[in-house]
């Protein structure tokens, strides 16, 4: 029987060496840049960051026990991962995301409603995905996140 792990260093613990220091250093860009408000931990399984309920006390609508989710970043089986709510809820922070990463990568973005993926370890591009980090404060993304998906469905 496994355990799944409680921490990120746990979850980093778990990988293989390539996939241990690549998942690493997008933990260390993650850190340096996520404004303040935002809380680390493991969430639905990979490493994450999400807004706290002592700063959101409604937590996320989906299960309202759970703090509400932001970014998530995990190593899949053939590529990293990473989820950023942020593009998935902006379409001026996706549009800037997508002409940012052409213009810092040669290869075609590979993403998904909210998920980046680099199959090749060393095609991430570190320092834009510190600086797309950097664009959301957890106020910022209460407040979106409240507009775009809180009621969405419910009282129609």
């Amino acid at each position: 029987m496994s355990s799944k792990p409680t921490t990120v260093d746990e979850y980093i613990a778990t990988l293989p060496e390539d996939r241990k220091k690549a998942i690493a250093e997008l933990r260390k860009v993650i850190k340096k840049n996520i404004p303040k408000g935002f809380q680390e931990g493991i969430s639905y399984g990979m490493p994450g960051y999400v807004v706290p309920h002592s700063k959101y006390p409604a937590g996320y609508h989906c299960d309202p026990k759970l703090p509400l989710p932001f970014l998530t970043f995990a190593s899949q089986k053939n590529f990293i991962a990473i989820y950023h709510m942020g593009i998935y809820a902006d379409a001026k922070l996706l549009q800037w995301f997508t002409e940012a990463h052409a213009k810092a990568s040669a290869k075609k973005l590979d993403m998904g409603k909210s998920c980046l993926r680099y199959k090749k370890l060393e095609d991430i591009p570190y320092q834009l995905i510190g600086e797309l980090v950097s664009k959301i404060t957890a106020d910022d993304w209460i407040e979106m996140y409240e507009r775009n998906f809180k009621n969405k469905g419910k009282g129609k």
